[in-house]
């Protein structure tokens, strides 16, 4: 590599240990590089705009915001019924309902760290009153967090599909059989550990009209995914017009229909959504122009072929990928190593014939994955901050479900099928 290539990367990483805010030390690297490369400074924010400008991300707003109407809608509490309805009778069923709950929530939000906020405030106090440790129902809401970033509507799906110019609509179903693995894999943890620790549940059976009584008032929770994903994949509209959908449909339920949305509260609901959404676009813009040096200097191709030297065997790179990517995910924002990386992820792609959706699929899941990992994942830190658990003891009872992510993963990377079986439907 050039030595202005080793001074961008120095500038980068070096900002990332001394704490700098990543999207600062992107920023920093970026004009630290077009200086030494003699570019003039007007590039930086050519391409800073550039990486804006793109009618995609306009999804991104518009998820964040209606994910936090509906929490404030009373949305989550109504899923949360539903998924004790269905299986808080079972050994160990009370943890299933976290799991379940997650995973319909999931399907609303796209988001790991709002995932876990929004389903542990629920669950956490009310696992610990049934005799499940907090520490363990704390894990378990952080561990089904990232459930949100592969089930449809995913706001990462949404940034790769940018990045690497592929089909978003494809993209949300390649994460649906992932996600629901994951789920199913937590659900049998929670059997396990509750048979293991003796926890009884004092719930009886729900009886059909119980149940009833429980979907009918979580009718309009349960309605949502349909409404965005039927309108996405029936042609209707597009992601990004999804995503305005789903912001009109949790006003007219948060406000009109469940009334738990006054009308005082929407300012502070859009200034947190704001909030959310531009520390996401200031990355997105800042991380395109140091995309695009790192590009001009050759860097992407420069890994990227120092990784496929070290072997020609497909099942060895991809094993080094998620390797790489699950230490990324685990120490660095998911929206910025995406768009740093996804020039050299692409390249090793091509280079080993992997399926660009498949590839994808690969990249949001480890990096998933990484929420819930210590030592910097999102979800962790919104997971003790909900239960207050220290991080230290969440991450000891946090370990198996991790192993249990981990074997998802195994299968996404080498059994194809299990991503693309869905995709294949409308290509």
């Amino acid at each position: 590599m050039s030595a202005t290539a080793w001074i961008i990367l120095s500038v980068f990483f070096g900002g990332l240990v001394t704490g700098v805010p990543v999207a600062f030390a992107i920023g920093l690297s970026a004009a630290v590089g077009l200086y030494v490369a003699d570019f003039p400074f007007v590039v930086l924010a050519q391409r800073v705009l550039a990486g804006t400008q793109v009618f995609s991300l306009l999804a991104i707003p518009g998820f964040v915001l209606a994910g936090e109407l509906m929490m404030a809608g009373g949305l989550s509490r109504r899923l949360v019924k539903v998924g004790q309805a269905l299986v808080q009778h079972i050994t160990g069923g009370l943890g299933m309902v976290t799991v379940v709950s997650a995973t319909f929530f999931a399907a609303i939000s796209g988001s790991a760290p709002a995932t876990t906020a929004a389903i542990g405030g629920i669950m956490i106090p009310e696992m610990e009153k049934r005799g499940w440790r907090r520490d363990f129902s704390t894990s378990l809401a952080t561990a089904s967090g990232p459930i949100g970033q592969m089930i449809p509507p995913s706001i990462p799906m949404i940034i790769w599909g940018v990045i690497a110019e592929e089909s978003i609509s494809q993209l949300f179903l390649a994460g649906i059989i992932p996600g629901l693995l994951i789920a199913v894999g937590l659900m049998i943890w929670c059997w396990t550990v509750a048979r293991r620790e003796g926890i009884n549940t004092d719930a009886r059976r729900s009886t059909a009209s119980e149940l009833g009584r429980a979907v009918w008032e979580g009718k309009w929770s349960l309605a949502a995914p349909l409404v965005i994903l039927g309108g996405i994949y029936g042609g209707v509209f597009t992601p990004t017009e999804a995503s305005a959908i789903g912001v009109a449909y949790a006003l007219i339920v948060g406000v009109g229909i469940h009334r738990e949305i006054k009308f005082r509260d929407l300012g502070p609901i859009m200034v947190k959504s704001m909030r959310t959404a531009t520390i996401v676009c200031f990355i997105i813009a800042v991380a395109s122009a140091f995309g695009w040096l790192i590009a001009i200097e050759q860097i992407p191709g420069t890994i990227a072929s120092g990784i496929l030297s070290v072997s020609d065997n497909p099942v060895v790179i991809l094993l080094l990928l998620n390797l790489a990517l699950l230490f990324i995910g685990a120490v660095m924002d998911n929206v910025a190593a995406m768009i740093i990386l996804g020039a050299i992820l692409t390249s090793i792609g091509q280079s080993i014939g992997l399926d660009p959706i498949h590839l994808g699929a690969i990249v949001v899941i480890n990096l998933a994955i990484g929420m819930a990992t210590p030592p910097f994942g999102y979800s962790l830190f919104v997971g003790s901050a909900v239960s207050g658990v220290p991080i230290e003891k969440l991450v000891r009872t946090l370990w198996p479900m991790l192993a249990i992510m981990l074997v998802v993963l195994l299968l996404v990377t080498y059994v194809p099928a299990v991503t693309l079986a869905l995709p294949s439907l409308i290509r």
